[in-house]
């Protein structure tokens, strides 16, 4: 066998050369460098988006106006519209709170953990996460400036000087979220768009009309992808995915104090906070597929969204929902081990009480539907991931809902013992916030780049052997190699 004809690395944009047969033009599933662009930004540059997207949009629409009624008619009328009772004075508005921000987890982590443990496979799929990341905190706030009942006076709960001397307590857990999420927020909304800026800049000088080249001008910064450009765009991203990554860890453990530092039964325990973050990144990973699965097929992206990168998430989804699984079994063990009748009673009374069809719909789709993915065959299947991310969807809120209604419901005092139950107020409102979440989502789809086409570009399978494709890096799927255009004669 004679040896390779081996070449030093070649700039993939430059598609000219003095050696015709020269092969430096790749083609990834049948799209070249130039193609990766056109195909991403096409979506954000349609003038006419198809008709789905404004039946959607318009669904979507009336479900967030729904909720900004719901909103309107708590302020107007009181928390007594909500399903609360004493003893249960936490209800759906906690549970929501907790369950959007455990779906916010899942874009970080793929921007910034898998970026600094150079995973890239995460380029084809890190925008769509962040971005979902973003819409999910901004659902999330929503719950705690509503469930405070005066919310016309919700600047108390900030640190400010004001006439009545009334100062946050700052050992409340309560708090502790405030500077969590906030903190989260903004870091995870400064990764996004920093990381958007070159495509930014793609959008602006392929903009055909007036209008959209001065708005993507002002947000690509001036952007020229200069060497110096490059040099500090990647020192940034660098320090921002080093600031993001022990957010991911932070943030929903700090939401778990809020039970964990309480005295009540089924709350007071220390494996609540890896506890949520396991379970966090569960339900966001489960909920970045369900929008990616249809996304990549209504938009074209299968070439860039691949069968690969979705058996990823779902090996991540699989290794997630089995330590939620230990997590379960665990707490049974310390409440038996501890030798508390309180505590034991408490989870006793999760899966035997007037909450177990709730507690049995948590476990089969938390830990049961998961084990699915051990079969490649279900990995690599489309419909059949995507009905498991909605199980995972739906048994991750209910975990929020066992956890915190069933030890509120029943505490120390039997005397004191009551039943939850939400009103149509309480349906409405967490319905509405889905509204408020997919319209986003659709406005992301409609106006920005879906994928990072920077990204993507860098990480595509370059050659090195003359006359053969080879794949480099995690790409799976068709390489072709497209011989270069000759150069023109000047």
């Amino acid at each position: 066998m004679s040896s390779p004809d081996l070449r030093p690395p070649i700039d993939p944009l430059d598609n000219t050369s003095d050696d015709p047969t020269q092969p430096t033009t790749l083609v990834l599933g049948g799209h070249d460098f130039t193609s990766v662009t056109d195909t991403v930004a096409s979506i954000a540059e349609n003038p006419n988006p198809p008709r789905a997207w404004y039946i959607a949009f318009a669904v979507t629409a009336s479900m967030t106006a729904m909720l900004f009624a719901m909103i309107a008619y708590l302020i107007v009328t009181g928390v007594g519209v909500w399903g609360l009772n004493n003893p249960v004075g936490w209800g759906w508005a906690i549970v929501n709170f907790v369950f959007w921000v455990g779906i916010g987890h899942a874009g970080t982590l793929i921007s910034a953990i898998l970026f600094l443990l150079r995973q890239r496979w995460r380029t084809s799929i890190n925008r769509f996460a962040e971005a979902m990341t973003i819409f999910a905190v901004i659902c999330a706030g929503i719950f705690p400036a509503i469930h405070v009942g005066r919310i016309w006076v919700v600047w108390w709960l900030f640190p400010i000087p004001n006439y009545q001397l009334v100062w946050p307590n700052f050992r409340s857990p309560l708090l502790w979220d405030v500077f969590a999420v906030g903190t989260y927020m903004t870091v995870s909304l400064l990764f996004w768009y920093t990381g958007m800026v070159p495509d930014l800049a793609t959008l602006r000088d392929r903009a055909q009309t007036k209008t959209r080249a001065i708005i993507f001008g002002i947000l690509a910064l001036g952007w020229r992808g200069s060497h110096r450009h490059w040099h500090r765009y990647e020192k940034a991203y660098l320090i921002l995915a080093g600031l993001a990554t022990p957010l991911v860890l932070s943030v929903h453990s700090v939401v778990s104090f809020d039970f964990a530092v309480a005295q009540l039964p089924g709350w007071h325990t220390t494996i609540f906070p890896p506890y949520f973050v396991a379970g966090a990144i569960f339900s966001g990973f489960s909920m970045v597929g369900t929008l990616l699965v249809p996304a990549r097929k209504w938009f074209g992206l299968k070439e860039f969204i691949t069968l690969h990168h979705l058996e990823n998430m779902n090996k991540i989804i699989l290794a997630t929902g089995s330590m939620v699984g230990f997590a379960y079994a665990t707490e049974f063990f310390i409440a038996w081990y501890g030798g508390n009748p309180a505590e034991s009673f408490a989870f006793v009374n999760r899966a035997f009480g007037p909450y177990a069809w709730a507690y049995w719909i948590m476990v089969s789709c938390n830990v049961i539907a998961p084990q699915f993915f051990w079969s490649k065959r279900v990995r690599t299947n489309t419909v059949a991931m995507w009905i498991l991310y909605i199980f995972v969807n739906i048994g991750m809120w209910f975990e929020r809902f066992v956890i915190t209604v069933t030890s509120l419901s029943r505490d120390f005092l039997p005397s004191s013992w009551g039943y939850y139950s939400p009103t149509i107020v309480d349906i409405l409102t967490f319905v509405g916030s889905f509204g408020l979440f997919f319209m986003l989502v659709l406005l992301f789809i409609r106006f920005l780049p879906m994928l990072a086409m920077a990204e993507v570009k860098t990480v595509m399978p370059v050659a090195h052997v003359s006359g053969e494709s080879k794949p480099i890096g995690d790409y799976h799927g068709d390489i072709h190699i497209l011989p270069k255009a000759p150069k023109e004669a000047t």
